[in-house]
This record gives structure tokens, C-alpha cells and sequence, in this order.
């Protein structure tokens, strides 16, 4: 049995030569505990239009090592479509996906591929405990996994990433979606198949800064909300079903004042008129924003642009 492993780069310069020792590592207990040799393992790279000189390492590297494959994309196209393009290169009856920055431990996919051998399709690993992470991080991805579960009628575990590992059929069902805006553990969920999780500790980073910017964390939560949910459209519908009943109730109210308390003395002035101004104008901007988001992604969608374009693979020659 082959087992690809698929690990997207974005400048981890510094990170490289320890990932290859981890990697190396990775390869021996295999062969331990499962028999598997060093040829039954491919590791492929995908350095996702890195700017520093992370290419130029992991050529080197690829160039001169069996069984390292480094597939260069030729721009930076994001990490879940670098993912996406380096499990449609793999050719493994099991295809792992890992970052590169090592605070997921390579070692663990050996624990991954031990739970897939029980008859499970897919293997996730749920991070019991999360070393290096700010405050803010942890509380943000905490609410997010918890949001995205209420508002779909997918089951996406919490607490996990993208690193697990999956059978051929799951691969061959994920290359087929061809989708843009991905959300790949929202994909893999929606999948099926015999889907189990596995406990790890996630470590601080080797070196270097997470490349997940807060515009990206937010794009990324868009994107695995608007991918797997229509109730953003529906609460624009019951926002205004809420403004036009607070419109009936105050109309009824005016009304009231005028027919019987005609001693009231309540002047109807601007005031009121701009508040309703305000609350109507900003629950349609929140709408139509909505409405636009859905309508970005149909357009996206319907430009058939390839996910990625290859600049070329690296590889030892045979």
C-alpha cells in the first residue's frame, strides 16, 4: 500500500531542512510498525508562489532525494487550493495532508494511518491542545467551528484542520469538485464515508510567523460559511421580517396617539423619521452585502478558470 503525503509551502524558508529530519523520521517508524519502506512513501511539496527562498531549498532537496516531489505553482493561490493541487498530483491508496510549519507533528500521520487500517475512510486529527496560540486566536477559532456546526447541516468536526489522512475513494470524490471558494474540511465532511477523529497536541511554531493574517482567518470563516449554508440569505429575509413588524407596531402606536390621546402633545419630528431612516437603510446594506457574496462566488464559479496553474514539478530523475 503507497501513501502520499501533501504538504502546501508559503515561505518556511527556515523550516525546511528540520521538516525533511521530521519527514525522515516519519518514514522509519512506518517502516517499524507497518513494514512500509521508504518507496512507499511519497512526499509531495507545493510551494504555493512562496517570496522568499523556500523554492529554491525544497528544488535542491527534491532534485536530490527519492521519492520528493515538489509541484511549483506559479503564483500564490492561497493554502487550500495548494492543498488541492498537491492531493490531485498524489498517487497513494492513502493521501495525508500536513502543513509545513511543523506545529502539526509529522510522526502523528503514522498514528493517523494505524486508525485507517480499523476500516476508516478518513482519519482527522482533533487538536486536544494548542501550544503558541494567542488568546484571541483560540477563542476565534473555538466560536468559528462552533458557528459553522450550527449554521450547517453538515457534520465538520470542531477543533480540527486540515491534517488528516484519506482513503483513495475520498480522493477521487475530492478531486471531482471542482469548486473555487474551498473549505476542505467542509468537503471531506460532506464526503461520508467512515470518518473518524484522533487526538493529538498541536506545538508552537518551529520558527518564522503564522501565515493566516486576520483578513485571511475572516475570508477563510466566509468561505466555509457561504459554502455550506444558506441561512445568511434567510436572516436577511427574517431581519426583514422583524423591521417591517416593528413598522406595523409603531404605525399603530402613531396611529393610537392621533385617534384617542389627542392631548398627547407627542410631536412627530425628524427624529424618529431618521432613526427608521437608519435602521431600514442599514438592515438593506446588510442584505444586499450577503446577497453580494453568494452572487461573487456564483460569478467565480462560472468563469471555469483553472483552480491553479503549474509553473512545473521537481523530482529526482529515474
Amino acid at each position: 500500500m503507497k501513501l502520499s503525503i501533501v504538504i502546501p509551502m508559503y515561505n518556511e524558508e527556515g523550516i525546511v531542512h528540520a521538516l525533511f529530519q521530521r519527514l525522515e523520521h516519519t518514514k522509519a517508524l512506518f517502516n517499524r510498525k507497518f513494514g512500509m519502506m521508504p518507496t512507499d512513501i511519497e512526499i509531495i511539496f507545493v510551494n504555493d508562489g512562496s517570496s522568499d527562498g523556500t523554492f529554491e531549498v525544497l528544488k535542491k532537496l527534491c532534485i536530490e532525494e527519492a521519492n520528493y516531489q515538489l509541484l511549483n505553482l506559479s503564483r500564490n493561490h492561497g493554502h487550500q487550493i495548494a492543498i488541492t493541487a498537491g492531493i490531485d498530483l498524489a498517487k497513494g491508496d492513502a493521501v495525508a495532508v500536513i502543513d509545513g510549519d511543523l506545529q502539526d507533528p509529522p510522526e502523528t500521520i503514522v498514528d493517523l494511518y494505524g486508525k485507517m487500517q480499523e476500516g476508516f475512510d478518513v482519519v482527522y486529527a482533533v487538536r486536544k491542545k494548542r501550544e503558541g496560540e494567542t488568546p484571541f486566536k483560540l477563542f476565534t477559532a473555538k466560536l468559528f467551528y462552533r458557528l459553522l456546526k450550527k449554521l450547517t447541516n453538515v457534520e465538520i468536526p470542531v477543533d480540527t484542520g486540515d491534517f488528516r489522512i484519506m482513503s483513495r475513494r475520498v480522493v477521487a470524490v475530492l478531486t471531482a469538485m471542482n469548486e473555487r471558494h474551498r473549505f476542505i474540511r467542509g468537503m471531506i465532511s460532506w464526503i461520508g464515508f467512515n470518518q473518524t477523529g484522533l487526538e493529538y497536541e498541536r506545538h508552537e511554531r518551529h520558527s518564522g510567523e503564522t501565515k493566516y493574517t486576520l483578513s485571511k482567518m475572516i475570508k477563510f470563516a466566509f468561505d466555509g460559511i457561504t459554502s455550506f449554508s444558506s441561512i445568511p440569505l434567510k436572516m436577511a429575509s427574517y431581519l426583514g421580517i422583524i423591521t417591517a413588524l416593528f413598522g406595523f407596531i409603531y404605525s399603530l402606536y402613531v396611529i393610537i396617539l392621533k385617534l384617542f390621546i389627542p392631548k398627547s402633545h407627542i410631536e412627530l419630528g425628524w427624529a424618529s423619521i431618521i432613526i427608521f431612516i437608519l435602521l431600514l437603510g442599514g438592515i438593506q446594506l446588510l442584505a444586499l452585502g450577503m446577497i453580494g457574496e453568494y452572487l461573487g462566488r456564483i460569478h467565480d464559479e462560472t468563469k471555469f478558470r483553472p483552480l491553479y496553474i503549474v509553473e512545473q514539478i521537481y523530482k529526482k530523475d529515474e
